[in-house]
């Protein structure tokens, strides 16, 4: 089936829907997880997909709502947004998760759980997010006004495996959209056609407020 440049695998009788997938951006805060998950889900959008992008700030005020920032709260949220994609990646849509996520284990399950699931890791040195620190919580989380805060006073487990690595200290927004198109269409999980990919230069010098067009509205997930 081919819908605007987007191919995508399915069965005679879901030929009006996606091949369902998740999309698991983790890494710090301010790495640019909720910039690239923006750009990703309008770029999906313009290509004919049914995407849905899961705001952490919004489930931890609606369906995680309650929860503190112990561990095992953390871990319960993550697999509560899991679960959702789940269901959402079950019926033909695309689940766009943009959340620190900082436990492996909370995320091997998901990947145990969830068919499709690619993880995408936004890594960047904790010194180039305590410059870039554009709401200052990282400046508050070094006076020790806030506690609990991942990278700084809680830990942060990188991926081992991640499908896709983005090192936003480096890579440019728009050229690592197409890096993560390419990885689905290699994956088997998408097949992209005529979408005039450009060959564009993904390392790059960077303005400061490159990875902030979409300011990231929670820290602490």
């Amino acid at each position: 089936m081919k819908l605007a440049g987007l191919v995508c695998q399915s069965t005679p009788e879901e030929h009006n829907m996606n091949t369902g997938c998740t999309l698991w951006f983790t890494g710090l805060s301010g790495s640019g997880k909720s910039t690239l998950s923006q750009l990703l889900a309008s770029r999906l959008r313009r290509l004919g997909a049914r995407v849905e992008v899961l705001d952490g700030d919004i489930i931890r005020t609606q369906l995680c709502k309650g929860l503190g920032f112990s561990r095992e709260d953390r871990e319960e949220n993550i697999q509560r947004i899991g679960f959702i994609c789940e269901l959402l990646s079950r019926n033909g849509v695309i689940a766009i998760v943009a959340a620190i996520s900082p436990y492996r284990t909370g995320r091997d399950r998901l990947r145990q759980r969830i068919t499709n699931f690619v993880e995408i890791y936004m890594q960047c040195p904790v010194e180039v997010l305590i410059q870039r620190d554009v709401k200052g919580l990282y400046k508050k989380a070094l006076s020790g006004e806030i506690g609990q805060f991942t990278g700084i006073s809680d830990l942060y487990e990188p991926p081992l495996a991640p499908e896709v690595i983005i090192d936003s200290s480096s890579d440019l927004p728009e050229p690592s959209v197409e890096i993560i198109l390419r990885r689905l269409e290699k994956l088997g999980i998408l097949r992209v056609t005529d979408m005039g990919i450009a060959h564009a230069q993904t390392h790059g010098e960077l303005h400061p407020s490159a990875w902030d067009a979409v300011l990231e509205l929670s820290y602490e997930i």
